[in-house]
């Protein structure tokens, strides 16, 4: 879900240091260096990198610049590639009988421990190329006026690598928005001891347990 669908999930982070004004006009360099690489034609099981907000094909920018008024708009793009554990199984087990078959005729009973494990990898490379990498798209929304950043996700492994590649193509700490370090930025940091005292509350009554 991207921030043009009806709803979505979003995760909030502010940058705690002004991004330089160096930084900022080299944007669409910084995202082209970083941009999403494809692998439909290759046995890689993952990519990702940054795409044009208006189009995941567009690793240009060609369709649209970042610029959206006050606010830079991007995404990151995700494909991955994956063979089901049922489907594996199933060509791992034909291609095992073949090569015992062949084994068999030169007067072997078992397949080495080594060939075993050869096979395995072959097998797996073999469906890898008949499967199709899977694309997923996760919008960003930069504030350059008040530094704050969004993304259209609350996956926390998505986080984790959005995290990354941000600092890494951008120089810059994201810093993500808790309930306490908003109120630290409206009440000061003298009000830090009142916020982190706060214990979790329900305010719906359980359910009487069924007489």
């Amino acid at each position: 879900m991207g921030f043009l669908s009806a709803s979505t999930g979003l995760t909030r982070y502010r940058l705690p240091d002004d991004v330089g004004d160096d930084v900022l006009a080299e944007i669409p360099r910084r995202l082209k260096s970083f941009a999403f690489v494809d692998i439909d034609q290759s046995m890689e099981e993952r990519s990702f990198g940054w795409v044009c907000f208006d189009d995941l094909l567009d690793v240009d920018w060609a369709t649209a610049g970042p610029e959206k008024g006050p606010y830079l708009a991007f995404s990151l793009r995700l494909d991955t590639r994956r063979v089901p554990p049922a489907v594996f199984k199933k060509h791992w087990m034909i291609a095992l009988r073949e090569r015992q078959a062949q084994l068999a005729q030169e007067g072997k009973k078992f397949v080495p421990k080594d060939q075993k494990t050869e096979l395995r990898e072959q097998v797996r490379q073999k469906l890898l190329m008949r499967s199709l990498p899977i694309p997923a798209v996760f919008d960003v929304v930069w504030s350059v006026r008040d530094n704050r950043v969004y993304l259209a996700t609350t996956n926390g492994k998505i986080r984790t690598l959005f995290e990354d590649l941000f600092a890494r193509t951008f120089q810059a700490e994201l810093e993500p928005l808790t309930p306490v370090s908003l109120g630290l930025e409206m009440l000061g940091a003298g009000a830090e001891g009142r916020l982190t005292s706060f214990e979790g509350s329900i305010f719906i009554p359980a359910r009487e347990a069924a007489q």
